[in-house]
């Protein structure tokens, strides 16, 4: 599964002042990319459903993105800070590719980091010719950022009626409901 959250909206704050670098994790941090990621995501699950027993977002799933054929985690840097992580799913052969996870730490939201990061990813990989990502149906914020401020197009809708046919099982459960996105670049 892809997974996208806690994007901020860069309300208020130039992009142009964010100095933002991306870059590699090393294996020794892959335990505090997961918990960092697994805690943002929290955040937004909890303030739409309230406390939940769960993992918010499986560790099994955030490894299967990490470690996806084609997959590169990121560190994101702001001013010298890791504010949030990235994993994009890159096929270097179609050009076609994934935002795979994408977290901004909760403290730092809501700066323009999210927007800043988005467009680093682009020109990072100039030669995609589809980026596609998927966020959860009531990630309101999320899915403003995505076709408002970074582009996309809605392109499915994941719910029980409606499985995603690259998950295995296939069954949907009303509150497993994602939307799909998609942005065809222009060169």
């Amino acid at each position: 599964m892809i997974y996208t959250n806690c994007i901020n909206l860069g309300r208020g704050n130039s992009i142009m002042e964010r100095n933002i670098d991306l870059i590699l994790i090393k294996e020794d941090d892959k335990e505090w990319f997961i918990r960092d990621l697994q805690k943002a995501f929290a955040f937004a699950v909890v303030k739409e459903f309230g406390n939940q027993e769960d993992e918010i977002i499986p560790r099994e799933d955030i490894t299967e993105a990490m470690d996806t054929k084609g997959a590169e985690t990121y560190h994101i840097i702001s001013n010298g800070k890791i504010v949030g992580g990235v994993v994009v799913v890159i096929n270097a052969k179609i050009q076609r590719n994934s935002l795979a996870l994408l977290f901004i730490n909760q403290t730092y939201q809501s700066k323009g980091i999210g927007l800043a990061v988005w467009r680093k990813i682009e020109q990072m990989y100039p030669e995609t010719k589809v980026w596609e990502t998927v966020t959860p149906y009531f990630e309101k914020r999320n899915i403003h950022f995505y076709v408002n401020k970074c582009g996309f197009k809605i392109v499915e809708f994941f719910n029980s009626r409606h499985a995603d046919s690259n998950e295995s099982g296939g069954n949907v459960q009303d509150n497993e409901c994602m939307f799909r996105f998609e942005k065809v670049m222009s060169k």
